[in-house]
């Protein structure tokens, strides 16, 4: 019997067969996918015609179909839907899938083959795109340690598969810290909390089999109980044990991994010639060098701890109003902020949410790629790997254009946080191809559900992801969608979060849950007077996880990661009352792969980037004029990486942004 996940999906749009794939799949069509493209490596490294463009970077473009296929089935399900046997199976396949591709990168007959067109490149009449593969093939090669020899060679291909592993150890022990922790909740614990929050709970209990309400770990449920619950010991406890998530001693702790992480990373970084791991892994994106990372972060940071001191000390005296001595902490902030914003905007979140249904906000997410880029989405019903997955069939003109998934809520078995994935990206060789792109969220269920007004970024967020994935429109997959720079990807995603506050999308779709109304004008003024409400605070907990982990990487290995964050946050002041977004032992974004390692600060690079983008549509007079959206799908969401980021960015604005917007747009320029 031909194993599901090797046969060819005669399934609509060729999608994985969900319902027709077991766990049981996985590790034998793994090692059957691992042989074939071996197999396909091994016939271009021997190929005795000279190399060429199309027998060597086309081949390997080429190869590799059944290996895409499994990994994208299996990593989907393992990062959202997760399991005792995937966990397993993920922990062997980490080393194995590093060992796999570090024995390709130190191929030296393929790495020859590359060696020699680069050499020739002037001479090879290759289109721009063509050019650009090469250069980025060619580079990763050289970065993968393919021009080693002896000890080093060996060394480097041990240390890729340490760290493979590492990151999944990383990533296991944070899913179980937050699967595992909960606070049971008696009917007197929900004093005060407004009716959203005691249905997340009550539902959160349930999952949990527990015999009532519950606060977890979920950003979804955990953040409005710290910003609502008056009971200041149980905000404390459940800060506290977010706070904690893999740092709790014993097996799932991550500090000990986090050292040996940045130690091999420092490692692997010398080898290949570079000072430190910073200066490697910047190399290649926008940013360049460490100082120029380091000269955004502090030039932001200034004036958003001015803010946040200002603020907290407005939080501190409404402390010491309510009889406690002080001082202002951690559980304390958001509880205050959130008393502070209803009473200086009137705007109070419990009577916000009810507008902001989750499939009005789909909807609006939807309506908006309509407009500026003539999208269409009807439903589909199709198998999907968990029953809580929506989809929908993306065209243009009648035209199939892509599958669109939604995964919104939050549940044990998912990974905190929001991503998104393709299941197969764009490209037009060796055939034409459709995307199939995933947006994962962390939303708390509800019957309807409903979100919160970050919550409601998040969406427009990561459907931006999406956008550059559904919109690309290049030849070869390797640099379709959002296969670009880093500090460039967040772009898309973060500009499209721009259209969630323009005034008429929110009039149109923001309606009341129970009346069908639309939001009143004067409190969809208050919600656009209050959109950089606490920006201090927000700002304050990103930049210094930015800053800690740029640290961790410019520069030796610290030996206690712990002790090195404090010697940071001490350095740049950090306000006693603010936590970092995202404390060591559970920053994923750094520590379960290579991705945002040194790299957190990529989403204040793109801030700079979307402030100033979205303001070429403002200067243009309508956040939906055509020719910016057109101009900004040519020149940015269609093109992948294809061409140099910063190029791409002239061309559609034509200039590069300062820092200037950015402060402007977050409202900390008089701070």
């Amino acid at each position: 019997m031909t194993n599901p996940l090797l046969a060819d999906w005669t399934t609509p749009f060729a999608l994985a067969p969900f319902d027709a794939i077991s766990d049981e799949d996985f590790a034998p069509a793994l090692e059957q996918a691992l042989a074939a493209h071996r197999a396909e490596i091994d016939a271009i490294a021997a190929d005795p015609a000279d190399p060429s463009f199309a027998n060597t970077v086309e081949a390997l473009e080429a190869a590799g179909t059944a290996l895409d296929k499994v990994l994208s089935v299996f990593f989907t399900v393992a990062g959202a839907d997760s399991n005792p046997q995937r966990e397993a199976l993920q922990r062997d396949f980490s080393p194995r899938l590093a060992a796999h591709f570090s024995e390709i990168s130190a191929n030296k007959a393929l790495f020859w083959r590359l060696a020699a067109l680069w050499e020739q490149r002037d001479t090879l009449d290759l289109t721009a795109e063509q050019a650009r593969v090469l250069m980025l093939t060619h580079r990763n090669f050289l970065r993968a340690g393919a021009a080693l020899e002896g000890d080093a060679e060996q060394r480097i291909k041990a240390i890729k598969s340490r760290l493979a592993t590492l990151g999944t150890e990383f990533t296991q022990n944070l899913l179980a810290d937050e699967r595992d922790w909960f606070m049971e909740l008696s009917e007197a614990d929900l004093e005060g909390l407004p009716g959203f929050v005691v249905s997340a709970a009550r539902a959160a209990g349930a999952e949990k089999q527990a015999k009532g309400p519950v606060i977890t770990l979920s950003r979804s449920l955990i953040v409005p109980f710290l910003q609502f619950s008056p009971r200041r010991d149980l905000r404390e406890k459940a800060y506290r044990a977010w706070a904690a998530r893999g740092a709790n001693g014993g097996k799932t702790d991550n500090r000990g991994i986090a050292a040996e992480i940045l130690k091999l990373r420092a490692e692997r970084a010398q080898l290949l010639g570079y000072e430190n791991f910073a200066a490697y892994k910047l190399d290649t994106e926008m940013a360049k060098t460490p100082a120029n990372v380091r000269e955004l972060l502090l030039a932001v940071w200034e004036p958003a701890k001015a803010r946040a001191l200002a603020d907290g000390a407005v939080l501190e005296a409404m402390l010491r109003a309510d009889g406690i001595a002080g001082p202002l902490e951690p559980w304390d902030w958001r509880y205050y902020a959130e008393k502070r914003r209803k009473a200086e905007h009137d705007l109070d979140e419990a009577a916000l949410k009810p507008f902001l249904q989750l499939d009005r906000m789909i909807e609006a997410a939807f309506t908006c790629a309509h407009r500026l880029f003539g999208l269409d989405f009807a439903p589909l019903d199709v198998p999907l790997y968990h029953p809580d997955c929506r989809a929908w069939e993306v065209t243009r003109d009648g035209a199939h254009v892509a599958v669109f998934i939604g995964d919104y809520f939050a549940r044990g078995s998912k990974r905190s946080g929001a991503w998104c994935s393709a299941m197969r990206s764009q490209a037009k060789f060796p055939e034409v191809q459709a995307p199939v792109v995933i947006n994962v969220c962390n939303f708390a269920k509800g019957d309807p559900a409903l979100l919160s007004y970050d919550d409601a970024r998040t969406l427009f967020h990561e459907f931006g992801h999406a956008l550059h994935q559904m919109l690309s429109d290049v030849t070869y997959e390797s640099v379709s969608g959002t296969s670009v720079a880093r500090d460039f990807v967040e772009l898309p995603s973060q500009l499209y979060e721009h259209w969630l506050e323009v005034p008429e999308v929110l009039g149109e779709f923001a309606t009341h849950v129970e009346t069908g109304e639309a939001m009143p004008k004067p409190m969809l003024d208050k919600v656009l007077e209050a959109a950089n409400f606490d920006q201090g605070f927000q700002t304050v907990e990103y930049v210094a996880s930015a800053l800690v982990d740029l640290e961790f990487h410019d520069g030796p290995a610290p030996a206690d990661p712990m002790q090195k964050q404090a010697e940071v946050l001490e350095a740049i002041g950090m306000p006693h009352a603010i936590g970092m977004r995202h404390a060591t032992p559970h920053f994923a974004h750094v520590f379960s792969g290579d991705g945002y390692s040194s790299g957190y600060y990529s989403y204040m690079w793109s801030e700079v980037m979307d402030a100033d983008a979205f303001e070429a549509f403002e200067e243009a007079g309508s956040a939906f004029d055509r020719d910016r959206a057109r101009a900004l799908e040519a020149n940015i969401l269609s093109t992948g990486g294809s061409r140099d980021a910063a190029e791409l960015y002239i061309a559609f604005r034509g200039r590069l942004p300062g820092v200037e917007a950015l402060l402007k747009g977050r409202g900390l320029v008089a701070a």
